[in-house]
């Protein structure tokens, strides 16, 4: 039975073996799929254990998304550039790191027939995820990107990346259509922004990343009267969907049976 895992710290909020497993079960595949809180110090031996076939493949969340690229043989196209990995396989004697990030933001995006063509957005945080969002904004034309995090030197670093982004200091908003919450403010139910959303003005789109708890601190802004939310729930199954497809060959089915699955 082939067996496979998602790591990351923390991970007891992750659907990701709920839904994978789901599909396993409707594909008939033998395979199963866990989840593992784990620290830096075990990537290498991780990543060993998929080269010699105890795993078969591996999901890879915060924080160790750029962390576990020096164990690895291979970066596809996506993961070199943007020095982000979240799935691992194994193909034809290598270990090899993908991004399913940036398929799963830009399809999420697509689903809801938000062009960020003539939009300013703006990014909080600049963790694993964030070079995959820049990367699918530029893919989709976005013109003007800007990024904020509580440490600017971690978001001036993503300038090595993207050299045209702009980045802030923290609290200083410019003009925005949609805002994005890429850091982990939201998986705690205690979680708070020192920012005061009602004085950014209406008509925003408010994008969390996180899927799970559904209700955040970040959510109340999209709530706002004249405000729109989409929280990452949809990103997760398309980027989940990949990384099925890339270990198994198939493309599992994304369907109001899936999506009232996870949510229940």
């Amino acid at each position: 039975m082939k067996k496979f895992l998602v790591i990351g710290n923390p991970i007891e909020h992750s659907l990701s073996p709920k839904l994978q497993n789901y599909w396993i079960q409707i594909n008939n595949l033998e395979a199963i799929y866990g989840k593992l809180e784990t620290n830096e110090n075990d990537l290498k031996e991780l990543c060993n254990n998929v080269k010699n076939g105890e795993l078969n493949g591996l999901n890879v969340t915060v924080p160790f998304k750029k962390a576990i690229i020096p164990y690895l043989d291979i970066l596809s196209g996506h993961a070199l550039r943007t020095q982000s990995v979240n799935t691992i396989s194994f193909e034809n004697n290598s270990l090899i790191g993908h991004n399913t990030d940036i398929d799963g933001f830009e399809l999420s995006i697509k689903k809801l027939n938000y062009d960020v063509s003539d939009k300013s957005i703006v990014i909080i945080g600049a963790g694993g995820v964030v070079p995959s969002i820049i990367y699918a904004l530029k893919k989709m034309n976005a013109p003007r990107i800007y990024l904020i995090n509580r440490t600017k030197e971690k978001a001036l670093m993503l300038k090595n990346l993207f050299n045209d982004l702009t980045i802030l200091d923290w609290g200083e908003f410019p003009e925005f259509d949609m805002m994005i919450n890429a850091t982990s403010l939201g998986l705690n139910e205690n979680d708070k922004f020192d920012i005061n959303f009602e004085k950014l003005g209406k008509n925003k789109f408010y994008y969390d990343v996180i899927y799970e708890p559904y209700e955040t601190e970040f959510s109340k802004a999209g709530y706002i009267v004249g405000n729109t939310y989409e929280n990452g729930l949809n990103m997760f199954l398309f980027q989940a969907q990949k990384a099925f497809n890339i270990w198994h060959n198939i493309e599992p089915n994304i369907n109001e049976e899936v999506i009232k699955f996870i949510k229940n």
